[in-house]
């Protein structure tokens, strides 16, 4: 299906709304029937018609259908939020006394429903080194259901090999999930190597504007509509027609911002590559790193997340960087408009460091601005570094 199409027209019947170019928001919670007999049939296929906007709505719709189409598979189901969408994937595989392989540091909430929620409901998680995909065979029990992957993951951006982790989960007929965010669904489709569950948080660069939070899992139309009658219409953590409005505007420029942010990204971190105030850049694209021929094989471009070690010997020394900088936003999330930095040092308080990782790692997200703005301003920050 041709990217132009699913971007422009896909979904969209413009003689139902007077014709007009941008797709209207169905600000309503119901729909009526005319008849006994409608209604009936409503309420018997519910997942695939619009009775109540808590399941479907057609803004709403317009959007899932995009992003199914984009991913490459069978249909979509939109949440309020990407952990909804996350949690709801992972619930609709899972039961008591069941067992899950994940990768070591997903995203910090995923990390919480792994580590915390699912054994609260006798469900077993087991934690692994993704960057081997045997780990997740090694690590699998005869009550093994799920494997779940982030790829890259979130912070220090570790790969698994998907096609080998999904040819494992086969042999054992495992359900495998993935968190797409990362790579969006124009730079890397999990489905195509074998994913049955792909995840996005719509919020990043499906929206692209940092003004709407969502959530999209896509996968084959059984799994999405079971998703649907189960998890989704029980929690009800649904995505509004507004924000779905939102995120389909956002899918109009995709690839056009995508494209700007890969090659700004390049340009600014050749720049970081010369700088002695910088002992370690941690990004997938750079040949010197480990995973850098996988990346390049499951990814068809860089996207614009990576994480610079500071040269500091202090955590004063890593604040008066980051304090400096004059025009990339300390921030959490990422996807949008804006250039943003998160830094580990923010988990020091209360005279505790409270991360893993090392205080002096900072995770850039680079936006639209023109590399050069972004660079300047960088250059300025490491002149204050060791003052």
């Amino acid at each position: 299906m041709d990217l132009s199409y699913i971007l422009n027209e896909l979904g969209e019947d413009r003689a139902t709304y007077f014709n007009a170019v941008a797709p209207p928001i169905i600000q309503s919670s119901n729909f009526a029937c005319r008849t006994v007999a409608e209604m009936r049939f409503m309420l018997q296929h519910e997942a695939e018609v619009h009775f109540y906007s808590r399941g479907n709505n057609p803004t709403v719709s317009m959007l899932e259908q995009k992003v199914a189409a984009l991913e490459g598979t069978e249909h979509a189901i939109a949440f309020g939020s990407g952990i909804a969408a996350v949690a709801a994937a992972v619930l609709s595989q899972v039961k008591a006394g069941d067992h899950v392989v994940c990768i070591k540091k997903p995203y910090t909430w995923t990390n919480k429903l792994m580590r915390y929620f699912l054994p609260r409901f006798g469900v077993e998680v087991t934690m692994v080194d993704g960057t081997d995909a045997r780990n997740f065979d090694l690590a699998s029990k005869e009550n093994t259901v799920l494997y779940y992957l982030e790829s890259p993951n979130s912070f220090t951006f570790e790969l698994q090999d998907i096609a080998r982790v999904t040819s494992y989960a086969k042999g054992r007929n495992i359900c495998t999930i993935i968190d797409n965010s990362f790579a969006s669904p124009l730079f890397q489709n999990p489905a195509a190597m074998g994913v049955d569950l792909v995840v996005h948080s719509a919020t990043k660069y499906i929206g692209g504007h940092s003004d709407a939070m969502g959530g999209i899992v896509c996968g084959t139309r059984e799994r999405i509509n079971r998703i649907f009658e189960a998890e989704f219409m029980t929690l009800g953590a649904v995505l509004s027609p507004h924000d779905a409005w939102l995120l389909l505007r956002g899918l109009r420029t995709l690839p056009l911002r995508m494209e700007r942010v890969a090659k700004t990204t390049r340009q600014v971190v050749a720049y970081l590559q010369q700088r002695d105030e910088v002992a370690e850049i941690i990004w997938p694209f750079l040949p010197e790193h480990p995973q850098y021929y996988l990346a390049k094989k499951q990814m068809r471009n860089n996207t614009g997340q990576f994480t610079i070690r500071l040269a500091a010997e202090s955590l004063e020394e890593v604040e008066r960087f980051c304090d400096s900088l004059q025009h990339f936003l300390m921030a959490a999330s990422w996807g949008g408009y804006e250039s943003l930095i998160f830094p580990v040092a923010a988990s020091y308080r209360d005279g505790n460091f409270r991360s893993s990782m090392p205080f002096t790692l900072i995770r850039f997200y680079i936006g639209l601005e023109d590399p050069e703005y972004l660079i300047k301003d960088l250059e300025q920050a490491f002149t204050k570094m060791k003052r």
